[in-house]
C-alpha cells in the first residue's frame, strides 16, 4: 500500500492577528498539494517555509530529533496554533518518520557525546569505589554502562565527534530511515558540503524507492534540483509551485558561477 501525505488545506482564522498568521505566504494560503514522492520548500528567509515545515511536523505528531518534543516545545507556541488550523490528507497514514532541523542535528551531537561521556565516567568511578571487589562484581555493575555505550557505538560509530559534520548527519539520517516513512526536514545543507549533498540526494533517491516521502525546506540549489520534486516557492507574499529554472537562487548563483568577477566587482565597488 502506497503510504503519503497527499496534501494540507489551510483554515483560516476570523481574524488573523498576530504571528505566524499574518506572515504574508501564510495569510494567503489555501491548499498544497503533495503528489510527488518530494516536495521542495524554498523562499528567503522571514518568509514563512521554516514556520510551516514546523507546523507540518507537529500536525503530523512526528517526533523531532534531538530537541525537545514538538507538542511541548515552548518556543512553539504559534506554530501549534497555526498546526491546529491544518487538515491534512492522507493517502493511506503513515507512523514512521521524524522532522529534522539543522540546529536539532549539532544539538543531538552534543547530546549524544555527553551521554556518551557520562556512561564513561560512571564505568571510571565504579572501578575506583569496587577496587576491593571481584572483577565479576565491578563487571557487573559495568555491564547497563557499557551495554549504552555499545548501543551507541552500534548506531552512530566509535567516535562520531572524529566525523565531519557532514559525515555525522548522513549517519544519523541513514541510521533514522525506514521505508514508507514521511521526512520533513528543515534546511538540511547547513551541515553538508556540496559533495555531501549529492550523498544526500542518493540517499533520498534510495529511500524513495522504498515507499518512503519528503518534504524539504531548503537554501541549496543542489537538493532543489531532486528529479521528480515539486517546488513551493514562499517568495513575494504566495506559497506557488515553481520550476526549478524559474526560481531567482538558481539563477543567481548560475549567473554567479559564470563571471563572479563581475558580482565581485559591484561589491567591492559599493563597499569603496
Amino acid at each position: 500500500m502506497v503510504t503519503q501525505l497527499s496534501g494540507v488545506r489551510y483554515r483560516k482564522p476570523e481574524q488573523a492577528d498576530g504571528f505566524p498568521f499574518t506572515v504574508p505566504s501564510i495569510a494567503s494560503f489555501n491548499e498544497m498539494e503533495l503528489e510527488s514522492p518530494v516536495t521542495v520548500l524554498v523562499g528567503e528567509n522571514g518568509t514563512g517555509k521554516s514556520t510551516f515545515m514546523e507546523a507540518l511536523a507537529i500536525a503530523c505528531k512526528l517526533p523531532a530529533v534531538g530537541s525537545a518534543r514538538l507538542e511541548t516545545d515552548r518556543t512553539l507556541g504559534a506554530q501549534r496554533e497555526l498546526a491546529s488550523r491544518l487538515r491534512l490528507m492522507w493517502r493511506g497514514r503513515t507512523h514512521r518518520g521524524f522532522f529534522l532541523r539543522a540546529e536539532d542535528f549539532f544539538g543531538f551531537q552534543k547530546q549524544l557525546a555527553s551521554a556518551r561521556a557520562e556512561h564513561e565516567a560512571e564505568v571510571t568511578r565504579i572501578d575506583k569505589d569496587l577496587a576491593s571487589s571481584s572483577l565479576y562484581a565491578r563487571n557487573l555493575a559495568k555491564g547497563p554502562h557499557r551495554a549504552s555505550i555499545g548501543a551507541m557505538e552500534g548506531r552512530y560509530g566509535k567516535n562520531p565527534d572524529a566525523a565531519s559534520h557532514g559525515e555525522a548527519f548522513l549517519n544519523l539520517f541513514l541510521q533514522r530511515l525506514a521505508p514508507q516513512g514521511l521526512f520533513l526536514l528543515d534546511e538540511p545543507e547547513a551541515a553538508l558540503s556540496a559533495q555531501s549533498q549529492l550523498g544526500f540526494l542518493s540517499m533520498i533517491r534510495d529511500a524513495v524507492q522504498t515507499g518512503s516521502q519528503f518534504i524539504i525546506a531548503t537554501h541549496s540549489p543542489i537538493l532543489m534540483a531532486i528529479p521528480g520534486a515539486t517546488i513551493y516557492s514562499f517568495d513575494h507574499g504566495a506559497i506557488s509551485p515553481v520550476a526549478y529554472d524559474d526560481l531567482e537562487s538558481v539563477t543567481l548563483v548560475r549567473d554567479f558561477l559564470q563571471a563572479p568577477e563581475r558580482y565581485l566587482r559591484r561589491i567591492w565597488g559599493d563597499a569603496e
